[in-house]
This record gives C-alpha cells, structure tokens and sequence, in this order.
C-alpha cells in the first residue's frame, strides 16, 4: 500500500484520523502466525470495540512485496472496524530475502491461522474477506482464485484449515505477468522489472551438485514461475466475488491488468466490478476514503450470520 498517500491525506485534513482518547479498536500486535527460515511470521489485529459483526477482513501489509509490522497503518484499518469488522493486518516474508512464490504460501497460512482459531477473536470463519493494495492486491487475488483446503494430513492443525476467502476488494493489482501492459509483453525474472521490484522476482534453485543456489534464467522456467504468481490463470467459476479500484494512468501497474482480470472473472460467472479512477496514477492523495468503497463490498459480499456474534471480550 502507498501509506506516504494515506499520512499525506490525514495531515492534510482530507481524512479524519481516530480520536486518540477514544479508540475504535483494541489491537493485538505481533500474532506469530507461522513460521518459515528460523523466522516469526506475524499479524496485527484490530478488534472492534463496538458492534463487532462477525466478520473478519485481511489486509495485506505489502508494497513491491515489501513487508514491515512499521508500514502496518491504523488509519486503513479505521473505515473497515467502524463497520464492524475485525481486521488481521498480515506481514509476510519479505522481499529481498524472499520471491514472489515464495511469498504466496505466507497468505495462505495465516487465513488458515485466522480461520482455525475463529473462535478466540469471536469470528466467522465462513465470511472472511482480504484486501490489500498493488503487490497486497495481488497476494489478495491470489488468495480469491487459489485458496482452498489443506492437505488433511498435515501434521499442524492449522495446516488443514481451508485457505479460501468469500470476497476480495483491493486497489491496483498486478494480474498477469505473461501480459502486463499488452498482449506478449512477458516480465520473465527480474530485470524487466523496475530494480526496487527485482528481488521479489530474482528465482534460485539449489544446484545439488554444487550445494548452491543458481539464478533461473531458462526462458521456460521463468514464464512457468510468471504463470504461477499470475492470478488471472486460476480463475474459476469458484473465485471469490472481486471488486478492484484502479487509476486510468497508473504507469506502474496498467489498468489493463485489471481490466483482464475484472473481465475474466464475469466470463467465468463470478460477481466482479472495476471502479477506474480517472487520472489518477499508482495511488492518490485521497484514496483512504475509497476504503468505505471496499468496506462497502464487503458488506454486500461476506453477508450477515443468522444470529448476532458473541461479543469481544476486553
């Protein structure tokens, strides 16, 4: 997410920010949800204070695969926990250290962390959603056409639990990286990318021979691993209803990846909206206000439970 456009907005006054002496939520910080390379994988969690509806929505913490509990920003979280919702801000592992494919499996993990203990944040764990913005778009899509059941004899618990998602909302997305901007235009490894970006697309495999890890640089390997982290190839009459907000001059993410992807989506019978924002490029000074906009689908995508949800308890 651009969270320097979201303080821009709050100290511009164009965003209100939550009263510090009266809070909205109670925040658990640092849920280790996983564990990968002698590493903790965590999320922060917002709870509602009041009118907790039962419902919870991932976001995901990432900016060119970057991932950091610091970019984590309260005031992305405030339009969602006024609605009601119990927001898990997720940190995955980060780019340099990790690729894209790699990254993946994080988001994964922590909505199987999130639903297998449903109960200890008072939730349903058949309505949860996931949002996120450019690279946390994408994990979030990921999520919509490829979460599914684990393996059933996964020796963690967790491990079993379904990492499907009922809705997706999200801002700007990468959809597919063998079309990105037009049709051929392929970004196969990392130096199509811009070299902030490289990393996360920098692929190794272990060379046995050697007992070191060499750079993919096979022109097939590489638009198989494209393919892979490219949502739009796993879309299905069973992907989560989507709905993306994405600016007509973004130079960085074309609009046509969400154009594809929105369209690809409705091929396939599946409840999808674009909202374009003209002009507007890779983030916009306002844009928190175009949270309710996500919240707003959320509403009308993840439902309400039959009967009131037990209350938070603090």
């Amino acid at each position: 997410m651009c969270m320097w456009l979201i303080g821009l907005a709050v100290l511009a006054g164009l965003v209100p920010a939550p009263p510090a002496d009266a809070p909205l939520f109670d925040r658990q910080s640092d849920v280790i949800y996983g564990r990968k390379a002698g590493l903790a994988l965590t999320m922060d969690v917002f709870l509602p204070r009041e009118n907790a509806n039962g419902a919870a929505v991932v976001l995901v913490v990432s900016g060119g695969f970057f991932s950091s509990n610091t970019a984590i920003n309260p005031a992305f979280c405030v339009p969602l926990v006024r609605r009601g919702y119990t927001v898990f801000c997720v940190v995955h592992g980060s780019q340099p250290t990790f690729t894209v494919d790699q990254i993946v499996p994080d988001i994964h993990r922590a909505v199987r962390f999130i639903r297998h203990h449903a109960e200890r944040w008072k939730i349903d764990p058949q309505r949860i959603g996931i949002g996120g913005g450019s690279a946390g778009g994408h994990l979030s899509l990921m999520l919509g056409v490829g979460g599914g059941p684990g393996p059933a004899d996964a020796a963690d618990p967790v491990d079993r639990a379904s990492s499907a998602v009922q809705a997706v909302a999200c801002f700007f997305p990468p959809t597919d990286f063998l079309n990105f901007g037009e049709d051929g235009r392929e970004l196969l490894g990392p130096f199509p990318h811009a070299p902030q970006f490289r990393p996360a697309f920098d692929h190794h495999q272990l060379n046995r021979a050697q007992n070191v890890f060499d750079r993919v640089t096979d022109s097939d390997e590489l638009r198989k691993l494209a393919r892979a982290i490219s949502p739009i190839y796993f879309v299905s009459s069973k992907s989560a209803p989507t709905f993306i907000i994405h600016g007509d001059r973004d130079t960085v993410v074309p609009i046509q990846q969400a154009r594809t992807f929105v369209a690809k989506l409705k091929e396939a019978g599946v409840p999808a909206e674009l909202s374009e924002r003209p002009g507007a490029a890779h983030g916009w000074p306002t844009i928190l206000l175009d949270v309710d906009k996500l919240a707003d689908w959320f509403d009308q995508h993840l439902g309400r439970p039959a009967t009131p949800p037990p209350e938070h308890c603090h």
